[in-house]
């Protein structure tokens, strides 16, 4: 998929939809920190001489490398005697107060905080290094209601927070049927009904919402209430591929010490590697991640068929960040990004080449 060219125009975020609208897929905004057990070789060394590395991420399976990473030990380890400190987030926007303040270094996130970010600052305070994950969204609804596409016309969907990674796909979508929302209120030929993902159940439980589009786990929890899926958002996606989690890094740790980048990086191919290997056991360990860091495991009948839904992958999926962007415009919830120089992916490109693994693209929206 192409790079669109209406993205290299001069930016101006909508002042109207501040940071926090445009969320990643989570469960409020506070963050949360939670160290993990560590464990450091004999005789390793300080990477870059750091003595610590902050990674954030979020408590949510769209950000299953970063669980096992954590509770498999890959982070320590590609670090060495330079300790992992985790903080836990449920939002978006706080992961990006939290970059931009140096709180973290590093962090897992969805793309329309990404985007956000990096236009919020004039390019100047983020850079996406690598994937994560794609897929893992998808549109359930009650069946006793709403046995068709057609039929979502004249409901009450829900999507997780205005202006979000999801808000924005279902915003499209309505509009591709031909049907009218306002973006702002979500009064319209559908009502979408912005819900946080944590009480979104409750709401379907309740019949104040007819169904939701969401991502996973959400998205599996309500099936388990009797929703049913009734379109994956990867079916509407080139090679069903989108992307969901990249990851980011502060622009100055970036400069300063890219060996830590680096590992960080390797870390993460490493992850995913054995994940892509160990489904079950991957899953399995991300589950075990969850529980230790909210106290609470996923049932069987959520954790199954939320994991098998979700794709993990190093590669950014540049072109679809693209148009994830373009989709915001459309919907008036961006006005002309500039998403030139967003990506950096020469560490990743690196630790893949010394893996034998293919390289990724950036879909022209690299560091010159």
């Amino acid at each position: 998929m192409p790079a669109n060219s209406a993205f290299r125009r001069s930016l101006a975020v909508i002042a109207a939809l501040p940071l926090l609208t445009l969320a990643a897929c989570g469960y409020g905004s506070k963050s949360e920190d939670k160290p993990a057990a560590q464990k450091v070789a004999a005789g390793a060394k300080k990477v870059d001489g750091l003595d610590s590395v902050k990674i954030g991420y979020f408590g949510n399976l769209t950000h299953g490398t970063a669980l096992v990473g954590v509770n498999k030990g890959y982070f320590q380890k590609a670090l060495g005697a330079t300790e992992a400190k985790y903080q836990i987030f449920n939002a978006g926007p706080s992961e990006i107060e939290a970059l931009n303040s140096g709180a973290i270094d590093i962090g897992w996130i969805g793309p329309s905080p990404a985007i956000n970010g990096y236009t919020k600052s004039d390019g100047k305070n983020l850079r996406i290094i690598g994937g994560s994950a794609s897929g893992g969204v998808k549109l359930v609804v009650n069946p006793k209601k709403i046995k068709s596409l057609k039929d979502v016309k004249g409901k009450k969907i829900a999507t997780p927070q205005l202006g979000n990674t999801q808000d924005v796909a279902f915003l499209n979508w309505i509009a591709e049927q031909g049907w009218k929302v306002d973006a702002e209120s979500g009064k319209g030929d559908v009502s979408v009904v912005r819900t946080d993902n944590k009480i979104t159940p409750d709401a379907y439980k309740s019949g104040s919402i007819d169904g939701a589009w969401v991502p996973e786990p959400t998205a599996s929890k309500l099936v388990a209430e009797g929703a049913k899926v009734l379109l994956d958002e990867a079916d509407l996606w080139p090679d069903k591929k989108f992307v969901i989690t990249n990851i980011i890094v502060r622009q100055a740790f970036l400069k300063e010490h890219p060996k830590a980048v680096e590992a960080v990086l390797k870390a993460s191919v490493d992850a995913n590697k054995w994940i892509n290997a160990n489904p079950d056991a991957a899953k399995a360990a991300a589950n075990a991640q969850l529980k230790a860091d909210s106290g609470k495991a996923l049932p069987t009948n959520v954790l199954d068929p939320a994991w098998k839904s979700i794709q993990f992958t190093d590669d950014p999926l540049a072109a679809t960040l693209n148009t994830e962007a373009e989709h915001a415009v459309k919907a008036g919830l961006l006005k002309n990004p500039k998403l030139d120089g967003i990506y950096d992916l020469t560490l990743l490109n690196k630790v893949l080449a010394a893996e034998g693994a293919s390289t990724v693209d950036d879909a022209g929206l690299g560091v010159k």
